[in-house]
């Protein structure tokens, strides 16, 4: 059956019947059982919850229950019934329908009280369970898979492997794919039980039921004592004896016998695996065999009998029971069988068809009949039965009627009010019932089924589906049902056309859809007539094309496009039996031969043609003239359908045609309408002869091509058709007026073609060109630069096919016979006016047929004739003209435009005479002229109409041909194309020019103005050819602006300060386009909108196509971007527009007069990364940087939707740049005004520092962004400012918490408050920011920040800045350090002080000592020495909160766990062995020491026992973890990676690229670019030279950083690997000790000369920070050239095995280049190609890369770009930059980038480059792409928890919440083990905690739990 559309399925509920929405209003039971509404409605109904029916009688539910399932039900079948609006008959219907004694008990009456359900028990898509056993019949048998029809319409699958019991040994099974089919039969019931429902698929009622066929499944529970003689069983073909067939039940304990003396049937007839049904015979016991017998009537007639203790799991879908009648119920019966049982019957497994509305009345209570079990579900015990006579027979019902068959005349047998109808479809040999549900009785929604069908009425119906176990066809009466030649597969017919939509193109061929729904496949070969390469770009995906149906074969449809099929006329050979000699009909070519060739038809009819058939000239090889997939015309010569041979030749003899039929190209004829089609019109020449006259051959005008074709009718005569091309027996043929005005001089033959000829032509093809078709198939070719004469537009768009065109002849060769021709229209312009004459002539033509079909009168036109005088009444005056009444005519309208009125006031009523100036016949309109000029001209007649051809004559005597007269335009129509002029030298007598040409026709056209004087010619007079017009040809119309046109707009053109009177053509955000004049076009920019301030969209009240009044303020710019598409610049400013003596003044360039605080207004046009850019008027633009717009972090992170294009921004000025015309704005006013207007460019240090003074100031609260993260206690170092950089001390960014670092990043908003602003000695400014705004009393009195607050015995907190043998230094605060000794850090000894105070570490202590001149403060951490608040402080667990995270040092390793001390306490915590890791740990002590750091989190805090338990589970810090590959692939991606460099860059899950080399060419970019931040960041990142601490005491505070824990000493091994690793990491740190000393030289005591830098030089020669501030020293002086010097010294200074420092070097002379370089490009190539010699190339063309996307050279960018990928194809880190690079420019060609990295990389880079490719995505680029990404990863590796968590963070990240939950859902239906759900399921958890409710939350936990309970006893079983 084909596929119906979604919106089909969506409409049908699981059974295929009923709506999937019931209405929920209450059913009115009108009348007892015997109501035929409600049998016949209940039938209908789907039930969800259905009563069970248990064995023994009584229900197994509640009754609380039972009654919400009844009230259910009550309440969804009522709804099915009846709509009603009522409120108090709803009341009613409710009291009836629930009496109060209907109360639910037992299922029986016998003895038993209660009530009966109200509904059969029924199985739909909703109740289907696992485990449930079902009788079905199979539908369709495929490959690998059998379709079961199930009860209801329900339709299930079996796998293969599914239907056959495992014990059996079926070795043709997978080796041979037609086992199956040979196994079963369509039609064969089976019993099934069901395995699972497809979860995957949500939609409602289109689960996917999977089915087993399994004995040991179905006899599950079966013994051989159960067992009874005249049982009917089903068992499996194990083996073929001789004797007879051993037989398998599934089960081990007994097997089965079928002697052959009992069957009639063959031994071939059976083969092993089928499946027989059979009667017990008898059962030996001993051998435990059971003997049956298949006999079909034994088999049909057998009952089971009534056993004592019969058991649910006894009784099998099919078998046969005895049963009678406990009641009728409201859709079917309630029946009693094998004494312990009820089962259910529903209506349509009744034994009678046709149930009419009195059905009940045949079923008595206590009748006996004899039924069969449809279903039963062991766990509610509810068991279905049918009385269907076929299936009490085991047989299935017959199908007699197809999907898609028609039945005109099907009758009503009962209607189901609200439900639908039961109808008797007369089918042959029996009728066959079908059912129509309510939604398919009419398109529109019906009601009322009663009133609307009558039962014994007849309908026509249509099938649409089949339930084959109940024989109950699905109808449908809509009448839209029998639209359309294709409903289903059967169908579509070979040779059948089609029209069918691309739904997939694949190297194969091309998927399609028919409208049907039906698909079909396009095989490659037939995608097209020629070998296409690549088919996607011939297929658009979606696009509808036409298409011919190739062959059926069951559901597999192929079909082809190839054009001639397609196109073919000829009969289709479908069939052998079709080949009749002579039958000529196309084919298409599949196999060539020496001795001939292969041709294939429709339905894989295939024929021969001989060689001496081939019609090939003597010696000429077959496959030279033929090829493959070639279409062919043939002719049948012989055919032997029984052999499936025919012969065929390609010779074929035409019909001979008589002399007076024979007509020959370029003639003309006559032809009469037959037929008009959609395609064109097909008419009768000759009367013997049909041609065809498509649509565009119409008409010359496109416009008037498609009228004509509407108003043609059959009958109509046309006098002249050129016949231009034959096809077979018909002719193709034209009614264009240039085509056959011009018969006599088009060219059949090429040698009929002179070259430089203008000959008339059409377009036939736009491929690459226009293709200039002339008579039959004579083509030219014009080439794009040969198209148009401006080359900017497109040749598609400037043509269309079937177009009328002019071509100049520009080459003909002979030999190969091709034309080039020129369609410029400064070459083929018309020389006469047969473009505008054809199109008057056509509109006559169109008006008479119209008239005509209308029967209207065409005396209106003979008294409104061109120049003559009307006298009418202004019915109506408009805003661009009146609107004139005729008395005679009513329906006739005259308008006469405001230029045409000529001064006159009229007002409406009033009677004015009016001259004719032209007339649309078409719309019955008259334009008329006021203008005295005209209406004087006959003021001495007083009888117009009588003198009106006299008039004519006077004004026309003067008038020749081929003069040159002077004429004014009075109307343009440019809908029409063509323009009215008037010639007052010749008493303004009225002519009709054309605006465009046949070669420009879609090309936009001159623009003329009423008023406008042009200079034209005399074509042609007034005759009937010219439908009595005047016709002019003016000159340069199309061509190119002359030189003396040009002159002559330049005269008239306009100047500054001159008011127009501009129409609106386009509104943009930031300006108006305007056009006045002639040809002028114009802007008014946002600033010239309106006065005063800066209004909000000052634009929003104007629309296209308004008028304005407007003044020419300025010409354009012509050095300004797109200045061409204006030439003035205007205003519409109120104070503009008036005509006072100021307005010069304003004209005058305003003077750039700005002051520094100034505030100012402008508009936003534009927002990048890092400025907000507005523009204050046409000259002057405006500035504001980012972190100035706002101090709130949330604000600053959406830039670009809180400034959106256009939107008006107050600013203050803070800084002027008068060159530039720019000005650098904040939106918060100035503190102090600087004095003077300098310059951004031409500012000292000075005025930089007070412009910064009067921004920031002490206490301000300001936006910053994270610009770095200094190692050790440096804190952060922020960017407030463009080159204005903040540090953030320690102390400063949080109150007193452990890890102050804690959820700052890199690139993070922060908002910060200015402590001090104070200039450097360097000209720079040094600024002090906090992030602490914390206000309470506690954080104040816990703040240090002067030594003056301190006292002796103070408790003080700080943190660990550095630490040496003799003690530690402390930060107390920003400005405060003080010192601990080693006596005073502990009351016990302690072994390492590095490791138990590590750099950073928060402590608590006590003030021994202050000198306050000095500044030296001394602490002690001893508890001893103490205070009680102190002790008691560090000892409070009140502070610690369950789920913090912690870190400590072990303090004692026992076997049952780890004992912690935590950081900054004295509270030790017991990590249990079952905590410390998601793995077994078999030795606690061999994996842990005491002393060691760990991490752990807080699971438990007693307060009262003072007991901590802490976790340290990987699972527990789950969101920490980044994407982890195995650890095989791990260490192999290690490596890669390590011989690839160690500048590795990866991508962290936030997309964000991380630099793990030290000297990166980025960073050591923004050192040399902002030398604040060096200072800053070489400050905090130095490492202190190892004194003593003493010494350090002396030493200067700010640059004494501390040690981190990578550069602690390490301990001494045992392994010699890692005393070698040590002492090389010593030697380094030592390294970098000297490199730090030189450093803190060069920030203490910054060199100031030449001289002093080559001081420095001495003593670091292989130091590039010194070498590169040598050459910033220099760059500084200007001295570009000593620059350059100094970086070839260090080159060749530092040591070659220094590659990092030489590499740094590099990446600064790159930097240098780029900026100074003659030219840059070239200057940076060149350094590029040394560097590469000496430097690892990769690190080198990644440094390259990062300067050139950091100074935005995209182009130069995505070149290197293209290299690295070929050169090193194997990084990774390369190919993520490519995708990097792509997303950051927002292109396209992500996928193809990711497809050719995974052909080049590594199997063991997959994971790692396609994640990562994926959180770029999301983060930068299209999130559904992400998405697949991550998909295509998680199907190969479903189990990656680190995937699903990086997968599960975007969507986080993205914040749709549906999406993000459906993901969580997927994930937590995983097979995992329950330590790695665990994550997963917190994660769930704390994201429904953000944005769910309490009830998501709930639900989360309540499936936790459950995962919990299903997955433990397997992990116990594991």
């Amino acid at each position: 059956m084909a596929k119906r559309s979604s919106k089909a399925v969506n409409r049908k509920s699981a059974n295929g019947l009923m709506p999937d929405k019931a209405s929920k209003k209450i059913f009115k039971n009108k009348t007892n059982l015997d109501n035929g509404v409600q049998s016949k409605t209940l039938a209908m109904q789907i039930e969800d919850d259905v009563p069970c029916f248990p064995r023994g009688g009584a229900t197994s539910l509640s009754r609380h229950e039972v009654d919400e399932v009844r009230a259910e039900a009550d309440a969804e079948f009522g709804g099915l019934v009846r709509e009603s609006n009522n409120n108090r008959r709803k009341k009613t219907l409710q009291k009836k329908n629930h009496p109060a004694e209907d109360d639910t008990g037992s299922l029986f009456g016998d003895g038993i009280s209660g009530k009966l359900p109200r509904f059969a028990n029924k199985i739909t898509s909703k109740n289907v369970s696992p485990g449930m056993k079902i009788w079905g019949v199979i539908a369709e048998i495929n490959k690998k898979d059998l379709v079961i029809s199930l009860p209801g319409g329900l339709r299930g699958l079996v796998r293969a492997c599914e239907a056959f019991d495992p014990d059996l040994d079926i070795e043709t099974k997978d080796a041979d794919s037609s086992f199956l089919s040979r196994t079963f039969r369509v039609g064969q019931l089976v019993s099934c039980i069901v395995l699972d429902l497809d979860a995957d698929n949500k939609e409602k009622g289109n689960h996917k039921i999977w089915l087993s066929l399994r004995l040991a499944l179905l006899y599950k529970g079966f013994t051989l004592d159960a067992i009874q003689e005249g049982m009917v069983l089903t068992a499996y073909v194990k083996s073929i004896e001789d004797h007879g067939y051993i037989l398998s039940f599934g089960l081990p304990s007994f097997v089965g016998f079928l002697p052959k003396n009992d069957r009639t049937e063959s031994r071939d007839d059976k083969v092993v695996g089928q499946l027989l049904q059979g009667v017990v015979r008898s059962i030996d016991r001993s051998r435990k065999v059971i003997y049956l017998s298949s006999d079909h009537d034994a088999v049909s007639k057998c009952v089971t009998k009534d056993v004592k203790g019969i058991s649910i799991d006894l009784l099998i879908p099919g078998m046969m029971v005895n049963a009678r009648v406990l009641s009728t119920l409201e859709n079917g019966l309630i029946l009693s069988f094998l004494t312990y049982f009820t089962g259910t019957v529903d209506i349509f497994n009744l034994e009678n068809a046709f149930p009419t509305t009195e059905w009940k009345d045949h079923y008595g209570k206590n009748k006996k009949v004899s039924a069969r079990i449809l279903f039963l579900d062991p766990s509610t015990r509810a068991v279905g039965l049918t009385l269907n006579s076929h299936l009490l027979q085991n047989e299935a019902p017959p199908s007699l009627v197809k999907t898609g068959d028609i039945f005109d005349r099907a009758k009503i047998v009962r209607v189901d009010r609200g439900a639908g109808l039961l109808i008797e479809i007369p089918s042959v040999p029996v009728s066959t019932p079908a059912y129509v549900c309510i939604s398919d009785v009419a398109d529109n929604k019906a009601q009322k089924l009663d009133k609307q069908f009558q039962e014994g009425s007849n309908v026509r119906v249509r099938v649409f589906g089949f339930r084959h176990l109940e024989g109950l066809a699905i109808g449908v009466l809509k009448g839209s049902a029998f639209e359309g030649s294709v409903f289903t597969h059967s169908d579509v017919k070979p040779g059948m056309t089609v029209k069918a939509k691309i739904l997939a193109v694949d190297i194969f061929g091309a998927i399609v859809q028919l409208t049907s729904g039906v698909k079909a496949l396009c095989p490659l070969p037939h995608m097209s007539e020629f070998e296409i390469a690549k088919p996607g770009k011939k297929f658009n995906v979606g696009a509808e094309l036409v298409f011919r149906v190739l062959g059926v074969k069951s559901k597999r449809i192929t079909v082809t496009h190839k054009k001639t099929l397609v196109k073919s006329k000829l009969p289709v050979l479908s069939s052998y039996a079709e080949a009749t000699d002579g039958l000529v009909t196309h084919g298409w070519i599949t196999k060539i031969e020496k001795h001939g060739c292969f041709v294939r038809f429709y339905n894989g009819v295939q024929g021969f043609v001989p060689r001496s058939q081939l019609g090939l000239e003597p010696g000429r090889d077959t496959s030279t003239t033929y090829h493959v997939g070639q279409v062919v015309k043939c002719r049948v010569t012989s055919s032997l359908p029984a052999s499936r041979r025919i012969n065929l030749s390609f010779l074929i003899t035409p019909r001979r045609a008589s002399e007076d039929e024979i007509v020959s190209l370029g003639s003309l004829v006559c032809g009469v309408v037959e037929q008009v089609t959609h395609r064109g019109v097909i008419v009768l020449v000759n009367a013997n002869a049909k041609g065809t006259i498509s649509t565009d051959h119409l008409a010359d005008h496109h416009e008037q091509a498609s009228l004509m074709k509407s108003a043609l009718k059959p009958g109509y005569k046309f006098d002249q058709l050129l016949v231009l091309d034959t096809e077979g027996e018909n002719l193709v043929l034209t009614a264009k007026y240039s085509l056959v005005n011009s018969s006599q001089q088009l060219p059949l033959e090429i040698s009929q073609i002179s070259p430089y000829s203008i000959v008339q032509g059409y377009i036939c093809n736009l491929k690459s060109g226009c293709f200039v078709r002339y008579l039959g198939r004579l083509t030219g070719f014009c080439p794009r630069s040969k198209a148009i004469d401006d080359q900017r537009n497109d040749v598609s768009e400037a043509f269309y096919v079937g177009q009328s065109v002019r071509s100049k002849i520009l080459d003909v060769n002979g030999e190969t016979g091709r034309i080039t021709v020129s369609l410029k229209q400064s070459s083929c312009a018309s020389t006469d006016t047969s473009f505008i004459q054809s199109y008057f002539l056509l509109e006559d033509k169109i008006a008479k047929l119209q008239m005509a079909d209308s029967k209207c009168s065409e005396v209106w036109t003979e008294n409104f004739g061109i120049g003559s005088i009307v006298e009418g009444k202004i019915h109506e005056a408009k805003e661009f003209g009146v609107v004139v009444s005729f008395e005679k005519y009513d329906d006739v309208f005259g308008f006469a435009p405001h230029y045409q009125l000529g001064g006159n006031d009229v007002e409406t009523g009033t009677v004015v005479r009016a001259v004719v100036l032209d007339v649309s016949r078409l719309e019955r309109v008259v334009d008329l002229s006021l203008k005295p000029e005209f209406v004087t001209r006959f003021k001495d007649s007083s009888d117009i109409l009588p003198h009106k051809k006299k008039r004519k004559r006077e004004a026309n005597k003067e008038l020749e041909l081929h003069q040159t007269v002077n004429a004014v335009v009075e109307i343009v129509k440019e809908k029409e194309n063509y323009m009215v002029l008037s010639l007052p030298e010749y008493n303004h007598a009225v002519g009709y020019a054309s605006l465009t040409d046949y070669n420009i026709q879609k090309l936009p056209k001159k623009q003329f103005v009423n008023g406008q004087s042009v200079t034209a010619t005399i074509m042609a007079l007034p005759s009937p050819s010219t439908v009595g017009r005047l016709l002019l040809l003016l000159k340069s119309i199309g061509e190119a602006e002359t030189s003396s046109s040009k002159r002559a707009k330049k005269k008239s053109g306009y100047n500054v300060g001159a008011l127009v009177q501009a129409e609106i053509t386009d509104i943009k955000p930031l300006e108006l386009r305007l056009k006045f004049g002639v040809g002028f076009h114009g802007r008014v920019h946002i600033t010239e909108a309106t006065d005063g301030a800066a209004a909000e969209d000052p634009f929003r009240n104007l629309r296209i196509g308004q008028t304005l009044t407007a003044r020419i303020v300025a010409k354009a710019d012509k050095y300004e971007k797109n200045w061409k598409s204006h030439q003035w610049e205007l205003s519409i400013r109120p104070s503009m527009l008036t005509d006072s003596n100021e307005i010069r003044d304003k004209l005058t360039p305003v003077a750039f007069n700005f002051s520094i605080g100034q505030s100012v207004t402008g508009y936003v046009y534009k927002v990048d990364c890092q400025w907000v850019w507005l523009t204050v008027s046409r000259e002057v633009r405006a500035q504001i940087f980012f972190l100035d717009t706002s101090c709130e972090p949330d604000e600053l992170q959406d830039l670009q939707k809180q400034f959106s294009v256009g939107k008006s921004v107050r600013g203050h000025i803070l800084s002027i740049n008068k060159e530039k015309r720019l000005l650098r704005l904040v939106l918060r006013p100035l503190s102090t005004i600087p004095n003077g207007n300098e310059t951004i460019e031409d500012q000292s240090n000075d005025n930089v520092i007070e412009n910064v003074f009067s921004l920031i100031r002490e206490g301000s609260v300001v936006g910053g962004r994270i610009s770095k993260v200094l190692p050790g206690v440096g804190g952060l170092l922020v960017e407030i400012g463009p080159h204005l950089y903040g540090k953030v001390h320690f102390t400063e960014l949080t109150d007193s918490a452990p890890d102050p670092l804690l959820g700052y990043r890199e690139g993070q908003f922060v908002k910060c408050k200015v402590l001090e602003v104070s200039p450097t000695g360097r000209g720079t400014v040094h600024v002090d920011l906090s992030l602490r705004f914390g206000d309470d009393v506690t954080s104040l009195r816990d703040r240090v920040d002067k030594i003056e607050d301190l006292q002796p015995n103070m408790i003080v907190k700080g943190y660990v800045k550095s630490v040496t043998p003799k003690g530690c230094f402390i930060s107390l605060s920003r400005k405060l350090d003080a010192k601990i000794l080693l006596s005073n850090l502990s009351d016990g000894f302690i072994e390492s002080p590095e490791k138990e105070f590590p750099v950073g570490k928060l402590v608590i202590g006590k003030v021994l000592s202050v000198e306050t001149l000095s500044r030296r403060v001394e602490v002690t951490l001893k508890m001893s020495s103490g205070s009680g608040a102190l002790k008691a402080q560090m000892n409070d667990t009140s502070s610690l909160r369950v789920g913090d995270i912690i870190s400590g040092s072990i303090r004692r390793v026992e076997s049952y766990g780890l004992f912690i001390t935590i950081d900054h306490t004295t509270l030790v915590g017991l990590c249990h062995i079952s905590e410390l890791s998601d793995d077994s740990v078999d030795s606690i002590e061999s994996k842990y020491k005491a002393g060691e750091r760990v991490k752990a989190k807080i699971l438990k805090v007693d307060n009262e026992r003072h007991r901590i338990s802490l976790g340290m589970k990987n699972s527990h810090f789950g969101d920490d973890i980044e994407i982890q590959t195995p650890s095989k692939l791990t260490s192999d991606e290690d490596e890669g990676d390590k011989e690839e460099g160690e500048g590795e860059e990866v991508v962290d899950r936030n997309g964000q690229m991380d630099n793990t080399h030290k000297p990166n060419s980025d960073h050591q970019s923004q050192v040399e670019e902002f030398p604040v931040l060096a200072q800053v960041e070489s400050r905090a990142s130095i490492l202190p030279l190892e004194v003593s601490l003493d010494d350090i005491e002396q030493a200067d505070m700010d640059v004494a950083v501390s040690w981190t824990e990578e550069h602690a000493a390490v301990a001494d091994t045992k392994d010699e690997k890692s005393k070698r690793r040590a002492k090389r990491k010593q030697k380094e740190d030592r390294e970098l000790e000297i490199i730090a000393a030189e450093q803190r030289l060069l920030e203490k005591d910054m060199p100031r000369s030449a001289e002093e830098f080559e001081k420095v030089i001495r003593g670091s020669l292989n130091s590039s920070f010194v070498w590169i501030k040598y050459m910033a020293f220099m760059l500084s002086l200007a001295d570009v050239d000593k620059a350059r010097a100094i970086a070839e010294r260090a080159l060749k200074t530092i040591n070659i095995r220094e590659e990092t420092e030489k590499l740094n070097v590099w990446v600064a002379y790159l930097n240098l280049e780029n900026e100074y370089g003659n030219p840059p490009e070239e200057a940076v190539v060149k350094i590029f190609q040394r560097a590469l010699q000496y430097c690892d190339p990769k690190k080198v063309h990644l440094a390259l890369l990062a300067m050139y996307q950091r100074t935005e050279q995209h182009k130069l960018a995505n070149e290197l770009l293209d290299k690295m990928t070929k050169k090193f194809r194997h990084s990774c880190k390369v190919w993520l930059r490519r995708v990097q690079s792509l997303l950051k420019q927002h292109q396209d060609g992500v996928q193809a980038i990711v497809n050719r990295a995974v052909l080049s990389l590594p199997r063991h880079k997959h994971i790692k480059f396609i994640s990562q490719t994926a959180i770029l995505e999301f983060k930068c680029g299209v999130p559904d792409r992400g998405r697949s990404f991550f998909e295509g990863i998680l199907r190969e590796y479903p189990k990656r928890t680190d995937l699903w968590n990086i997968y599960l963070d975007q969507e986080i990240r993205l914040g749709d919440v549906n999406m993000t939950r459906a993901l969580f859902e997927r994930a937590i239906s995983l097979s995992l083990k329950l330590r790695k759900m665990e994550p997963l399921l917190k994660k769930y958890l704390e994201f429904e905690k953000t944005v769910g409710d309490e009830e998501r939350i709930e639900y989360v936990k309540k499936a936790a739990l459950e995962y919990a309970k299903t997955n433990l006893g397997i992990e116990t079983e594991d």
